[in-house]
């Protein structure tokens, strides 16, 4: 991704290290020559590795000579720049990288005079561990202190950031990511599904595409982003112990996914989710067709509020009006109040549930035929299709 220009704001005042404090010599003792008592040591600069260089060691390079003193020379007073400088240059830190790291790649780009200009700044205010990989806009010729801050900045780092949102299908994830990533559609599309880390049971994508907001840094390929995606799915999968889960309720793991997604695409509020799996496995263990409008439109490849006789006659393995069971994989990517609805659905004897009112997500459940013909008639009414 091409960094775009920043507007040069107005000069900032550059960091600067004070002075250190001189210390008065004591009064040399009874007896003593003036000037030849013991001298207190000089307060020195912490720095890093190299310590606090004390008075003797200062003095002793000084008896030594210039070419000593030229080899503590950028320790004790390291190149820097002054002001905010200018340009823009994209600058990556890996990660692990610490404080030396950064500033010898910050001093590669031009950036800051010296590594060890940064280093100081760093380490003099002490926020080394708030440093974070990533790639930054910066600019060339900036006083370490400038640079400091703005890499400190959340601003600087160039990231597109993908919030993917519970129910969506796999092609519908792909086409977000495409448009807010900024990566060609053909080139998610066509992404080896053996090189994301999906697990061995995954019949594809589908269901495996973690809802949750990600970063895209520039350079990542849509096998990057994929990976991600199924890595946060792996993530949730294991804090909700779904394989043990599905073990509990005599399911495989992807059956359970499967059901998460039924209950993610018949949507409601989170309260209804497990109640909504309690529908799903009452059917199931009573041999009733689950008779779900969400999988008759999944397997049309649309999206409608409206189903009609026809197309609950359309055929395919994922219509659940003409096939018992479960479909043969998810038909979502469920979020986790939907994965944990599906391995805790509510205690309840209810064969049906009709969203009545889908404007204001109001779910009602019943055991009685009956009630659930009235409950279409109320929904028809409210779609203006009664």
């Amino acid at each position: 991704m091409n960094a775009t220009p920043e507007d040069d704001g107005g000069e900032v005042v550059p960091f600067r290290r004070e002075d250190s404090e001189q210390e008065t010599p004591p009064e040399p003792a009874a007896g003593e020559p003036p000037g030849t008592g013991g001298q207190p040591p000089r307060r020195g600069r912490a720095l890093g590795k190299a310590g606090l260089i004390s008075a003797a060691l200062v003095a002793a390079l000084v008896a030594a000579g210039a070419g000593a003193l030229m080899v503590v020379r950028p320790y004790l007073s390291p190149d820097d720049f002054e002001g905010v400088g200018s340009g823009t240059v994209t600058v990556r830190i890996p990660p692990g990288a610490n404080a030396e790291d950064i500033g010898t790649a910050l001093a590669d780009a031009g950036v800051v005079a010296s590594s060890r200009s940064f280093v100081n700044a760093a380490q003099e205010r002490a926020v080394a561990n708030r440093l974070r990989p990533g790639h930054y806009r910066l600019r060339k010729g900036m006083a370490a202190g400038a640079a400091l801050d703005l890499l400190l900045a959340p601003a600087s780092r160039l990231v597109r950031r993908v919030a993917v949102p519970e129910g969506l299908r796999a092609g519908e994830v792909l086409r977000r990511v495409a448009q807010l990533a900024a990566l060609p559609l053909k080139e998610l599309q066509a992404v080896d599904k053996s090189l994301i880390g999906l697990p061995s049971y995954a019949p594809g994508i589908e269901g495996f595409l973690f809802p949750a907001t990600y970063d895209v840094e520039p350079g990542d390929k849509a096998v990057d982003v994929l990976a991600a995606m199924v890595e946060r799915w792996g993530v949730a999968a294991r804090q909700i112990h779904l394989a043990e889960g599905a073990r509990r309720l005599g399911l495989t793991p992807l059956e359970a996914l499967t059901v998460a997604s039924l209950v993610q695409a018949e949507g409601g509020t989170d309260a209804d989710y497990p109640k909504i799996a309690r529908v799903i496995y009452n059917r199931l263990r009573s041999n009733t067709p689950l008779e779900l409008d969400t999988t008759v439109l999944y397997a049309q490849n649309r999206r409608s509020l409206k189903v009609t006789e026809s197309d609950t006659k359309v055929s395919s393995p994922y219509n659940t009006y003409r096939r018992r069971g479960l479909p043969p994989g998810p038909i979502a990517n469920p979020g986790e109040k939907a994965l944990l609805a599906a391995l805790n659905p509510a205690a309840g004897d209810w064969h049906w549930f009709v969203t009545t009112d889908p404007a204001h997500r109001i779910t009602k459940f019943t055991n009685k035929e009956s009630e659930f013909v009235r409950y279409r008639e109320e929904l028809n009414k409210n779609l203006g299709t009664g």
